[in-house]
């Protein structure tokens, strides 16, 4: 296995875990999720602490896609290929801020003894709000300029994956940014049917990635055979340099 398989194969494979531990914490986080006055009951804080231990791996493996990619990309361009890992640092860092938010609903239950259930409720729903706006704002917008729209944009323009499965991220991730701005400015609600359609080009895409690099790894490609820039088709390194 040379070495632009086994990029392929570690890229592919971090995709595949960011589906894996997104969907897992979410699941995960159900009954903190979906009782506002979770803060005050019973509560099931093992989940809620399963949930943030998959958002961790969830970062590492945002991250990972970026850093492992980057090396590659920046040979197509390398202030676009800097630009998709500062996305992905932002969209880890939103959701981060957003499982804080549950582990302190959840330090607060165990703390609640005495407390004034009715101002426990509040802050409880405050967290909880804090929560669903990092969640638009992170995997709800800025996944769709950064995986989908500029790593969309380097496959096609690099060649590295089907330019057709490509066009998925660059039509994908403009459709789940402008739904996330459609919700931020109050247009739809969240998670409303609306939202839901806008993200099916994106989940297609970043799917296809995982797999497609897992299983059969980077297309023939100039970039792959260590050129900076794709070669132009009379074969010159000046139209290639015209060409991008």
């Amino acid at each position: 296995m040379d070495s632009q398989r086994k990029t392929a194969l570690a890229v592919g494979v971090l995709f595949i875990l960011t589906f894996i531990t997104s969907i897992g914490g979410v699941i995960a986080y159900g009954p903190v999720l979906s009782d506002p006055s979770y803060i005050t009951g019973a509560g099931a804080d093992g989940r809620v602490f399963l949930g943030a231990f998959l958002e961790l791996m969830l970062i590492l493996t945002n991250i990972g896609c970026a850093v492992v990619l980057f090396p590659l990309l920046k040979r197509q361009n390398e202030g676009l290929a800097l630009s998709y890992v500062t996305a992905r640092l932002v969209e880890c860092t939103f959701i981060l801020i957003g499982l804080l938010s549950l582990l302190a609903i959840v330090t607060l239950r165990q703390g609640a003894a005495g407390e004034d259930a009715g101002s426990l409720v509040l802050i409880g729903k405050s967290l909880h709000a804090i929560h669903d706006w990092t969640f638009l704002l992170g995997p709800g917008f800025t996944d769709g300029i950064g995986t989908g729209l500029i790593l969309g944009w380097l496959m096609y323009r690099s060649g590295l994956v089907s330019r057709r499965m490509a066009l998925f991220g660059v039509v994908g991730g403009p459709l789940l940014a402008a739904s996330g701005t459609a919700v931020l400015f109050g247009l739809i609600s969240q998670g409303s049917p609306l939202q839901s359609i806008a993200t099916i080009p994106e989940i297609v895409w970043e799917a296809f990635l995982g797999l497609w690099l897992t299983f059969k790894g980077f297309s023939p490609s100039p970039i792959a055979a260590g050129y900076a820039r794709p070669i132009g088709v009379d074969g010159s390194r000046a139209a290639a340099a015209s060409a991008v």
